[in-house]
């Protein structure tokens, strides 16, 4: 370097590289110019190599690009590749990938850490042993390439299309890294074909300027003889370091210290971009194309800017899955004949309605019925996956949370039946949207409700007593109407009383005898006769359904009773239910007992064994779908939720994403429905002997127009015979005091009238008394 007078060097596209020559650099005080970066830049690296600058970004906007394709494909768990440089390690790319799939909710399922290529006799066993293995530990499909070698993955792509593991027509996905992406317009075609389907990320750069177009036309002529020879970003690159090196010796002195200074204040727009600088590296935010190989080239669906939180802006206008593929790889290994799903089921479901073994001695394998099998079948149905679908069912004896685990530990790909979803559940597998809900319902033995005073329940208290004070009111009205005429409502006060107080309780069965003289009253006789009908008839309907229906209520009506009395309760065994009952409801684990069969609640409930169990809501609606004249639900535990019935597969799996859309559609469809109200709906004996609360007491909100309207008669005749009666009084006062109106206040006014009033019925009485006396002497 001293021999030549070097004034700078330029190259080095990786860091490892990039650091050695950076020391030479130091020493010798010549800048130097990389095509590399580290995946994160270090607030040392400026104090460890003054003289270093970077023609690249580092790798944090590479990593986010990958994150943003694997989140909008929907993707779970990916597998992670790389090959070590020449320290052993990846230069912090793992680590910051990692980081950037967490923050979306992506595990790295699996890392193949390959030797660097430099180091290995024989890379293409190496590659093809590692793949095997690889494809025997994970269904995960999405592969993605942090950093490698040329010849390394060139090594990696032709192994994996051997194993089927790339291509389009499978549902593996490969991303690989700008460092390789860059490299496919020089590569020979025969490696862009092992590479069918890839997602290759590319640094964006304009080529349709004038510039670019003369650069490309003298690029190809000097590699005529090359199979690809169009000009890459690292071409590109290159000739912006030799123009930006040109632009500042034209203004440089001869010392190191102006030339550098020069090429950091330098700016202008380049073959790869713009051309700034900032802390001695590319200042401008990176680009990306989003491309994939397709057979011998590679077509461009999306560019990728950090300046939108990731967006991306889609190259074709069609609607199509982002990144503008028509089909989106599952990223999950698709289940075949030679290796089916292997689903698990619970071998003793304590309800056979959900889960029962058809045929356990049958040696062509086991086949399930049940609800939830059912459920699994008919979403198969709706997806499509009749015939391609392959999966094999293998019954356990094991705990519910015993299937998660064989899920978990991926010694089965699913478990199928009556399965809970849980949180402590969830952490370990991948649930389906439920397919029912669930909680915790308590069943107990029912008892008779009837009561010596049913005769009562027909009416609330509130209709009892508005009747009771219309009935009094009518008796009033219909007395004051009628006693001044009416002979049948005359006598003493005892004796009238007790005439109004007989008609009205009659005109109650409509068995009335009394005449009737007044017109007013005969109007409020019909009104009131009409409220009398209403009330007699819905009093019958509503007594009649009371006592048609029986009426049964819980023999044990809340949790704190059977703690308090140390109550012994009943659970399904192996199930979450147990645990719950000590831990979350807090009862005595001595007073908890697990029961194996359905039969046998039954009979601890008659021999006294238990008080009360403990059931799952699908379970308790079939338990009293069977036995509902003897048990009844409590419904103050319905307050405890779950997240209801679902099927488990292994985290990532898309079979969980597409699940839950077939049982959102058949709820949708209204099957999801029909097939519950088959499993549930209770038998025709159970209809008339159940609990309901739909025959109810009949409140005032059903009668209060009719009240109102015979109240309002009542009165209003009541009025109209007061204002005949004040008249009379009138006339009565001029016959005998002229026309002059005597002076005084209201009371002394309202006094008078009632002395007339009082004097006219003593007259009235009288002439009844002397008319009874002549009667009495005629007759003697």
């Amino acid at each position: 370097m001293k021999e030549k007078k070097l004034i700078a060097i330029i190259g080095m596209h990786s860091w490892q590289k990039t650091a050695l020559v950076a020391d030479v650099g130091n020493r010798t005080q010549v800048p130097v110019l990389s095509f590399a970066s580290p995946a994160i830049t270090s607030p040392t690296i400026q104090l460890r190599w003054p003289l270093l600058i970077r023609m690249a970004n580092d790798g944090s906007a590479q990593v986010k690009c990958m994150a943003d394709i694997v989140r909008a494909c929907n993707w779970r768990r990916v597998i992670v590749i790389y090959e070590e440089d020449a320290y052993g390690g990846d230069s912090g790319m793992s680590a910051l990938l990692a980081e950037a799939l967490q923050n979306i909710g992506v595990e790295i399922e699996y890392r193949l850490v390959l030797p660097s290529v430099s180091y290995v006799s024989n890379a293409e066993g190496l590659v093809q042993k590692e793949l095997v293995k690889l494809e025997n530990e994970t269904l995960c499909r999405v592969f993605i390439v942090l950093q490698s070698s040329l010849t390394m993955v060139t090594n990696l792509f032709r192994e994996a299309k051997k194993l089927r593991l790339v291509g389009g027509e499978t549902e593996s996905a490969w991303i690989i890294p700008d460092s390789i992406t860059n490299m496919l317009d020089s590569v020979d075609k025969s490696i862009m074909s092992s590479m069918n389907g890839t997602i290759g990320i590319k640094t964006q750069y304009s080529n349709h300027n004038k510039e670019y177009v003369k650069f490309e036309k003298r690029y190809r002529a000097n590699r005529s003889e090359e199979e690809n020879s169009k000009p890459g970003i690292y071409a590109l690159r290159a000739y912006d370091s030799i123009k930006v090196i040109t632009r500042a010796i034209k203004c440089s002195s001869d010392d190191s210290s102006s030339l550098l200074k020069n090429i950091l204040s330098d700016s202008f727009s380049g073959l790869s971009g713009e051309i700034r600088f900032e802390g001695k590296m590319l200042s401008q935010n990176p680009k990306f194309k989003i491309v994939k190989v397709d057979g011998e080239k590679s077509n461009e669906l999306g560019i990728w800017t950090p300046d939108n939180n990731g967006g991306v802006k889609n190259k074709n206008t069609k609607e199509k899955a982002w990144p503008g593929l028509d089909k989106v790889p599952k990223g999950w290994a698709m289940p075949s004949k030679a290796k089916p799903m292997r689903i698990v089921v619970p071998a003793h479901a304590m309800f056979k309605e959900f889960v029962v073994d058809m045929n356990r001695n049958n040696s062509n394998g086991e086949i399930f019925g049940g609800f939830s099998i059912e459920i699994f079948h008919k979403v198969i149905e709706q997806l499509n996956y009749t015939d391609t679908l392959q999966y094999i069912f293998e019954s356990n004896s094991g705990s519910y949370d015993d299937l998660v685990e064989l899920v978990h530990n991926k010694t089965f790909d699913a478990a199928v039946g009556d399965i809970t979803i849980l949180s402590n559940r969830s952490k370990n597998v991948e649930f389906t949207q439920p397919y029912t809900e669930s909680g915790l319902t308590m069943v107990v033995p029912a008892k008779s409700k009837e009561s010596p005073w049913m005769f009562m329940k027909p009416f609330t208290r509130g209709v009892w007593l508005v009747v009771a004070f219309i009935l009094i009111y009518t008796m009033f009205i219909v007395w004051f109407l009628e006693h001044p005429s009416n002979p049948e409502f005359k006598g003493s006060l005892k004796d009238q009383i007790a005439t109004a107080m007989w008609f009205a309780f009659c005109s109650l069965f409509f068995a009335h005898r009394e005449r009737i003289d007044n017109h007013l009253t005969r109007v409020v006789i019909a009104v009131w006769l009409f409220l009398v009908f209403v009330l007699t008839a819905s009093y019958t309907a509503n007594l009649s359904s009371m006592l048609t229906i029986q009426s049964i209520e819980p023999s044990v009506t809340s949790m704190e009773l059977l703690k308090r009395n140390n109550l012994t309760v009943g659970c399904d065994k192996g199930t979450f239910v147990g645990n719950y009952l000590k831990e979350v409801l807090n009862f005595s684990s001595t007073n908890i007992k697990e029961i194996d069969r359905e039969e046998k609640y039954i009979k601890e409930f008659e021999s006294k064994g238990i008080s009360a169990a403990f059931l799952e809501a699908p379970y308790a609606k079939v338990f009293l779908h069977k036995y509902c004249k003897g048990y009844i639900a409590d419904s103050h535990t319905a307050t405890y939720r779950f997240g209801g019935f679902g099927f488990a597969f292994q985290k990532g799996s898309p079979f969980a994403r597409e699940f839950s859309e077939g049982i959102l559609r058949l709820s949708e469809k209204g099957d999801l429905k029909m097939l519950e109200i088959d499993l549930t709906d209770p038998p025709n004996e159970c209809s008339m002997s159940v609990s309901s609360d739909e025959t109810r007491s009949l409140g005032l909100q059903s009668f209060w127009g009719l009240c109102l309207i015979s109240f309002s008669t009542s009165t209003i005749c009541f009025l109209l015979s007061l204002i005949h009666l004040i008249k009379n009084y009138q006339r009565f006062e001029e016959a005998n005091r002229g026309s002059v109106t005597p002076s005084g206040s209201v009371w002394d006014k309202a006094a008078r009238i009632a002395m007339y009033f009082y004097d006219k019925e003593m007259g009235l009485r009288r002439a009844q008394s002397s008319s009874e006396l002549s009667l009495v002497m005629i007759q003697s």
